[in-house]
């Protein structure tokens, strides 16, 4: 399958990233290559791009689409929290800016093997590495009903979360369920009709806990946007595309700790603790798609772009 992605909110990256010619940028969510694209065509021949991917198939994919360009580029299997890993085996100390689009790619979701899809049947799996070892088979059959309903509750904000752990419990009693339109079925049997006349489809917030689930979304992103911070050259900016409440939540308040770090007490007439700013903001609010996209790409509807800069 051709490895297809429409890269939300292009324009906006590319123009506050304000990407210099010889300077070196990092992509953490590689993908098909589509913001890559845009940042390596403004790149010198000495300028540098880094490619990070769990996919083989995204890599493949981006290392085709970008060879046309000259700057040097190094694209890497590995998972974006390992960003200063990965940098430093490349024998690079700083960055002077790094995007993350966070989910899943439109590959991803509209390649029926991989399992990402409420609409297409498929194996159970939604890995974003294939070489990982938990797949959505394994947290569906073989997680406890409180922790299934835990999941969804908590990563889907799915308001009938214990009524559908409590279906799947029943279901798998009887055999494991093992493809995606198994777990769609118990799901619309779970989920009172009246629920399924409006609103998205039933089983959205649902695949959307699985799958964070079986790739530790949120856990990787806690952990990383700090690293990303960290590795900036000053002057240098880091783009996050989020795509719901949750992924938006962890990038705001892991900025704002770096914009207000001081830890003194609130009824402390000055700062003692001497710790201050290192980064700023370049968006005041995230940016959102506008109408022309919104028509072209329903996909970016709930994207979200925040942007700050280090000192």
């Amino acid at each position: 399958m051709e490895f297809k992605h429409v890269s939300v909110l292009y324009e906006p990256v590319l123009e506050l990233l304000n990407v210099k010619a010889d300077g070196t940028y990092l992509d953490g969510t590689l993908g098909g290559g589509g913001h890559a694209d845009g940042v390596c065509a403004k790149l010198s021949a000495q300028g540098v791009f880094i490619g990070i991917d769990r996919d083989k198939d995204a890599l493949a994919a981006a290392e085709k689409r970008l060879e046309r360009h000259s700057c040097r580029k190094f694209l890497v299997q590995s998972n974006y929290e390992d960003v200063k890993r990965v940098c430093w085996d490349l024998g690079i100390l700083q960055i002077d800016g790094a995007l993350l689009d966070l989910g899943v790619s439109s590959f991803q979701l509209d390649n029926p093997q991989r399992g990402f899809s409420y609409m297409q049947d498929a194996p159970l799996d939604m890995r974003m590495n294939a070489e990982d070892s938990l797949t959505a088979e394994t947290v569906v059959n073989d997680y406890s009903r409180e922790q299934l309903a835990g999941i969804i509750k908590d990563y889907g904000e799915e308001k009938w979360a214990a009524r559908i752990a409590q279906f799947i419990d029943e279901a798998r009693k009887e055999k494991r369920i093992s493809t995606t339109f198994e777990l769609v079925d118990i799901i619309k049997k779970a989920v009172p009709a009246a629920a399924r006349r409006d609103g998205p489809h039933p089983a959205k917030r649902t695949f959307q806990a699985i799958r964070i689930e079986v790739n530790d979304e949120l856990g990787q992103l806690s952990r990383a946007v700090n690293d990303f911070i960290d590795m900036l050259a000053p002057g240098g900016r880091l783009a996050i595309i989020s795509f719901h409440s949750l992924e938006d939540r962890i990038v705001k308040e892991a900025f704002q700790k770096r914009l207000n770090p001081c830890t003194c007490p609130p009824d402390f007439p000055v700062c003692v603790c001497g710790k201050k700013p290192d980064i700023r903001k370049i968006t005041r609010k995230p940016v959102e798609a506008g109408k022309e996209e919104l028509a072209d790409n329903p996909r970016s509807r709930s994207a979200k772009l925040r942007v700050i800069e280090k000192l």
